[in-house]
């Protein structure tokens, strides 16, 4: 438990009875604090005819705040910057919970020493259009009453006013970024939607009872950093089969952790990560990954499999580099991991970018790709390696 006092300056006014008021700090998942504020009250003395002010929050009072799943902070802040800290102003600094905690929950106990309003936010995601403040995660002790300048409706709006704002220059920055991007594929002035521009978010991420914070580029519409399990899950993908030049699925969703098996059939096909601009070439940038071949006979029974696992949640890209006799790739055998299915950059995109480059311009532009027909072969089977020499299976296996 932490305790902190605070003290703004005014003459300290006569203990009556000490207090506990305490607070929740988003309950149910909700950025919010409940209650969200102490307000100002007052009392009529019928016999003068007056209305004497009072505070629900007394000097000595305490207030307490528990703190829920996910991680919040309780920040001071000033009614003039509510999503600002105050200098010198208390803070909890954060406290992640487990998502399956329910017990022994941290706390962070303030003592009221004095009358004036104390304003309070949480700091998680400060200064990105993700702001737990920004998005209203505001607290108040004896804050006005609706109507009055320093109402906690007012500090709340003006809290919602920075998020806004945020959300306003990301926007801009965004489209700003995306109107200088390239608009043409990698070759073939082939006209694409521009690149999204992602956010840098920095999240504290429970699972169980772990707890650890991740920062990732966040893309739209990609999913949430947290792991369905600490193991992940298993997505199974087929690649090939008789007749078939195709993935599937042909795309899937997957968190961090979550490990894709793609399972081999008849024919000879790699799972090559590739680019949207430029879908059927091996990724130019960073550690692109690369299966290998795998051929698979006819009359195959069993198939082997090579995994990967999921380590973000952008977009990945992927696609089948055999060219023998014609390219995979340019007859639409591409894969898609976390695309936004709502965007123009969608699977379906992705594969007329791979037939439209690959049906014509790519000859004379891309290097050509072995396929291996004779040779060595490293092959992985339920997890073991083999090598498999092959005389001659370019009949069999193209």
């Amino acid at each position: 438990m932490f305790a902190t006092s605070i003290s703004l300056g005014l003459a300290l006014l006569p203990f009556v009875s000490a207090a506990v008021h305490d607070i929740q700090v988003g309950a149910g998942g909700k950025l919010v604090y409940s209650p969200e504020a102490i307000v100002r009250s007052f009392y009529k003395i019928p016999s003068a005819m007056l209305f004497i002010g009072s505070q629900s929050a007394q000097p000595g009072d305490q207030v307490v705040f528990h703190f829920n799943p996910k991680n919040h902070t309780v920040t001071q802040s000033s009614f003039a910057s509510p999503c600002g800290p105050k200098s010198g102003g208390i803070s909890s600094g954060f406290q992640p919970v487990a998502a399956n905690q329910t017990t022994n929950l941290p706390t962070f106990t303030v003592t009221v020493n004095d009358t004036q309003p104390i304003w309070v936010y949480c700091a998680q995601a400060a200064g990105t259009p993700n702001s737990h403040c920004g998005q209203g995660m505001v607290f108040a002790v004896n804050c006005g009453l609706d109507g009055a300048p320093n109402s906690f409706t007012n500090f709340k709006n003006a809290a919602l006013a920075v998020g806004a704002s945020l959300s306003a220059a990301a926007t801009v920055s965004s489209t700003t970024a995306a109107a200088a991007a390239s608009t043409t594929a990698a070759y073939g002035d082939y006209t694409i939607p521009p690149a999204p521009v992602p956010t840098l978010v920095t999240e504290a991420v429970t699972l169980g009872s772990s707890t650890w914070t991740t920062t990732y580029s966040s893309y739209p519409n990609s999913p949430a950093p947290t792991p369905a399990s600490l193991e992940g899950q298993v997505h199974k993908v087929i690649v090939g089969g008789t007749g078939t030049l195709a993935f599937n699925p042909p795309m899937v969703s997957a968190a961090p952790r979550d490990v894709i098996v793609f399972e081999f059939h008849q024919k000879n096909h790699t799972v090559t990560q590739s680019a949207f601009d430029d879908p059927c070439r091996k990724l130019s940038t960073g550690n692109g990954f690369d299966s290998g071949f795998f051929p698979v006979a006819d009359n195959a029974t069993d198939f082997p499999t090579w995994n990967f696992t999921v380590t973000d949640t952008a977009p990945i890209w992927a696609y089948c580099r055999q060219s023998n006799p014609s390219s995979h790739c340019g007859a639409g055998m591409v894969f898609a991991v976390n695309s936004d299915e709502s965007s123009g950059r969608n699977f379906a995109a992705f594969q007329n970018v791979a037939k439209a480059l690959n049906g014509t311009a790519v000859a004379a532009t891309v290097p050509s790709a072995t396929s291996q027909a004779s040779g060595a072969l490293s092959m992985n089977t339920g997890g073991a390696s083999a090598m498999v020499i092959v005389a001659s299976f370019i009949a069999a296996f193209l």
